[in-house]
């Protein structure tokens, strides 16, 4: 049983505010979740969200970026940021005892950042850093090339760190233009975890963003396009590779039995395709399943890298393992295992303040729930085998296959056709 409070208000201009209590803790952690993300650029400014991210935290009108960094390391605190598909969020975790630093310091650079010419052009070049680190990062990468694959063009298709051609043209009145736009009611979500008072919480809230009004999100969903292969080249000799399916979004009814289908295919050395790709044929280093929810769309996939004279046989022996599956169901005691997995998995996360301000915002963000961490773990014991079964028959399908290959172009990899994988 859960014995945390968590608490869902509004402030009198329609914040919401979200608060965790959690009981026994000594650290307190305050966010500000933006509900814009990349899926929310124009292709001309694409990266800017991530971009912002990074410049806000460059000086406001009272502070220098040292002068923050003091402020906040002399509380015993971190301040850090992130941005996603969906929204770009910014945090201050400190003991509780120097609870109102995190506060102060988070509303400063989320309200008054200064966004000045010289610091958008010294950020630029260390987000360009960023961008090319993960470039050369082909394990990193590939997971942008197959969102690439999959979603056709669609604005899910566009990553984090944005272009580095279009970052290196945006100018400090760009950024300044998208904060005054979105970083407004009704983009704006107060989220605290871990040692705090829910009242204090909205006081908070109620005090520092009250900002006015600014652009309403518009998105639209992504069409199921079917399957797709994309080869990508890349000097070197190792070869990563992405295949996988669409799924279901952060909301839908049987994300649990989703879950749990991919822990079984691919979470964990006891995987069947961990077993039957690595440890029986040896034919990879790494291989994994995720899955990757957004708030109207999602995909289960699976990532592996191979040396070039592997590549075909990786890929084919996973598409067996996946039919396989779904003609002989499940193994005796399969479903138990991967469920105590994934519950070990979010319990042993859930032991730190940040994973728990980071879960709770991207489910009030992405799924529109304010709940316990334990209603998500109490939910695993709930699915049964028919409903994995259900679930593998509706989203693992030699229609739905979409692939993404990133190495040396040979000729197992310009041959190779979805055509040759039945699933």
């Amino acid at each position: 049983m859960d014995v945390n409070d968590v608490t869902l208000e509004y402030t009198s201009a329609g914040i919401p505010v979200v608060t965790e209590k959690i009981k026994g803790t000594i650290s307190s952690g305050f966010l500000v979740a933006v509900g814009t993300g990349s899926r929310d650029e124009s292709k001309d400014i694409m990266g800017i969200s991530h971009l912002l991210e990074h410049v806000v935290f460059r000086g406001t009108k009272s502070r220098t970026s040292l002068q923050i960094s003091k402020e906040m390391e002399g509380a015993g605190g971190e301040m850090n940021a992130f941005t996603a598909k969906e929204m770009t969020a910014f945090y201050g975790i400190t003991l509780k005892d120097t609870a109102n630093v995190a506060k102060e310091l988070v509303a400063d650079i989320c309200v008054n950042p200064l966004i000045s010419a010289s610091d958008v052009e010294l950020e630029k070049k260390i987000v360009l850093q960023e961008i090319s680190m993960w470039e050369n990062d082909p394990e990193s990468y590939i997971h942008k090339l197959f969102a690439e694959t999959l979603w056709d063009g669609h604005e899910l298709s566009q990553n984090e760190a944005g272009e580095a051609g279009i970052v290196k043209d945006l100018d400090n009145s760009d950024l300044r233009e998208y904060f005054e736009e979105r970083y407004k009611i009704p983009n704006i979500s107060v989220i605290a975890c871990g040692s705090v008072d829910s009242n204090d919480v909205m006081k908070w809230a109620e005090d520092n963003f009250n900002v006015g009004n600014g652009m309403k999100i518009k998105r639209s969903r992504p069409v199921n396009t079917g399957s797709a292969y994309r080869f990508f080249p890349r000097k070197g000799d190792h070869t990563y590779i992405g295949m996988g399916f669409h799924a279901y979004p952060a909301d839908h009814p049987d994300r649990s039995a989703l879950k749990l289908l991919t822990a079984i295919l691919g979470a964990g050395m006891s995987s069947r395709l961990f077993q039957s790709v690595r440890e029986e044929k040896a034919l990879v280093y790494s291989i994994f399943s995720t899955i990757n929810q957004n708030s109207d769309a999602g995909s289960m996939a699976t990532f592996m890298s191979s040396t070039e004279e592997n590549v075909t046989e990786a890929v084919t022996t996973s598409a067996e393992v996946l039919k396989e599956f779904k003609n002989e169901g499940l193994r005796k005691g399969e479903l138990e295992r991967a469920r105590n997995l994934m519950k070990g998995a979010t319990v042993r996360r859930m032991e730190s303040t940040d994973q728990r301000l980071y879960r709770l915002t991207k489910s009030f963000m992405i799924a529109g729930k304010a709940e316990p961490y334990m209603n998500e773990v109490n939910a695993l014991d709930d699915v049964t085998e028919e409903d994995v079964m259900r679930v593998a028959d509706d989203v693992i399908s030699s229609k739905k296959l979409n692939m993404a290959i990133y190495g040396k172009r040979t000729k197992q990899t310009t041959s190779l056709s979805l055509d040759q994988l039945d699933v």
